[in-house]
């Protein structure tokens, strides 16, 4: 379709960024010197994605094991001290198995995201969708569209595509595969939150443990309809409130019409189905509620761009170290898919020996492009690797990298795949980024943030 005769405004920038989740957000921020102008656009009326979304925990800044080691740091650490100096956050041990989390307010982490983005000079547009690119070369068209002004247009000389679902990609007919394609695709999660929990009473008869417990037996003996036999529910900020990851769908297309509509319905129907069961059978719960449910219902993956390198999983299981490494990863494959026999629960595999792996650059560049880089869960991964590299902090971390690549390349006029990586290095080191497995044991008690 040609747009020239309906567009309604036209924007030029320096490096666009389109999504303003946790990868596309920390992009904005690394890539904002005061040089270049950059731009974020986004879908929805606020910054996050999924970490204002949906959750409330990150996770991957820390090794899940008996010697934890902090293992990302620089912009990610910006954001979770504002979030400290606020006196929204607080770590804890991670009820499936994935490490300790750093539990912040997603509310106040919206605040925190508009705020460091303004600070930066950061160009934002937020209620504005990616319906096409043009003019794909030197520099690329975007064309969006925002209800009160229709469509509209930015042409930028650098391009992160932070979407989650790879659109400027899709659209840029850069190569990618679909999840499921080869083998099942995670499921999708409806998260809920629930108000006027007893936690003591909860702990004090048996907790994580017992809720497992409990939840194994209504779903073998088919009591409430429960979709799974096993679940997360952690202590939020909020006293009282609990967040909880239990609802799975699955065999449903996040990226089809028909499928994605289905998949939030049902989400929202499981929830309330765990709400009968946490208040009937649950010590602590008899009088709480759903107060709240995710935005939208959480997709784990879409599109896996094809980038100059692909994460493996025997990347990952082998704590695999690359020259040109941005960012270390720690986290074990956590896989919410169905099994060849059809069963519909999380696989597990751990890093050995509680180590970490390093994530090379390749995997943010796509193959068929001179002037993009595509960050968070669309990056260039195997199926089995991206479910390990997929939390927030590791997609923070692909922000950062991107940015601050983004910048060298228009200082150098070089494209994405040439530009010079020891400077990137040095400039991610410089910053505070973290590139090599560190020695020192991380503080995970409850108040240990500052000590790490």
């Amino acid at each position: 379709m040609n747009f020239s005769t309906v567009i309604s405004k036209s924007f030029r920038t320096d490096i666009l960024i389109i999504g303003s989740g946790s990868a596309g957000s920390t992009a904005a921020i690394a890539a904002s010197n005061g040089k270049y102008k950059v731009t974020l656009v986004e879908r929805y009326g606020f910054p996050g994605g999924t970490s204002t979304q949906m959750l409330d925990t990150f996770y991957g800044f820390f090794t899940p094991s008996e010697s934890p080691r902090k293992i990302v740091g620089g912009i990610p650490d910006k954001i979770v001290n504002a979030l400290n100096q606020s006196g929204n956050i607080f770590l804890r041990p991670n009820t499936y198995g994935a490490g300790t989390g750093v539990n912040y307010n997603p509310e106040k982490l919206k605040q925190v995201w508009d705020q460091l983005l303004l600070e930066s000079g950061v160009q934002i547009y937020y209620h504005s969708t990616l319906v096409a690119v043009e003019n794909v070369g030197e520099t690329s068209t975007c064309i969006f569209f925002h209800k009160g002004i229709g469509f509209f247009s930015i042409t930028a000389k650098r391009i992160i595509d932070a979407s989650g679902d790879a659109d400027y990609c899709h659209w840029a007919g850069i190569p990618y595969e679909r999840a499921g394609e080869k083998e099942a695709a995670q499921s999708m999660t409806t998260t809920f939150r629930m108000a006027n929990v007893e936690q003591q009473e909860y702990e004090a008869a048996g907790g994580k443990k017992m809720l497992k417990e409990k939840m194994a037996e209504a779903y073998n003996q088919g009591i409430y309809g429960l979709p799974r036999k096993e679940g997360s529910a952690h202590e939020m900020c909020q006293p009282k409130c609990i967040s909880t990851v239990a609802v799975k769908v699955v065999d449903l297309d996040p990226l089809d019409l028909e499928g994605i509509t289905k998949a939030e319905i049902e989400g929202r129907r499981q929830s309330f189905l765990f709400e009968n069961f946490f208040r009937a059978e649950v010590p602590g719960y008899q009088n709480a509620k759903i107060i709240g449910l995710s935005h939208q219902i959480g997709v784990r993956e879409t599109r896996r761009v094809f980038g100059e390198y692909r994460l493996t999983k025997e990347d990952c299981m082998s704590a695999k170290t690359f020259d040109d490494q941005i960012f270390l990863c720690g986290a074990p494959i956590e896989d919410h898919r169905k099994s060849d026999q059809g069963d519909s629960e999380t696989f597990w595999q751990y890093v050995p020996n509680g180590g970490s792996y390093g994530v090379p650059y390749g995997t943010i560049v796509p193959k068929a492009s001179e002037n993009t880089w595509v960050v968070g869960r669309c990056f260039s991964a195997t199926h089995d690797a991206h479910a390990s590299c997929r939390s927030m902090a590791q997609t923070m971390s692909m922000g950062q990298a991107a940015g601050l690549a983004a910048i060298i390349s228009l200082e150098k006029d070089q494209n994405a795949k040439n530009i010079n990586f020891n400077k990137l290095q040095h400039t991610l080191i410089q910053v505070g980024a973290i590139l090599e497995m560190p020695k020192k044991i991380a503080d995970i008690s409850r108040n240990g943030w500052n000590n790490n």
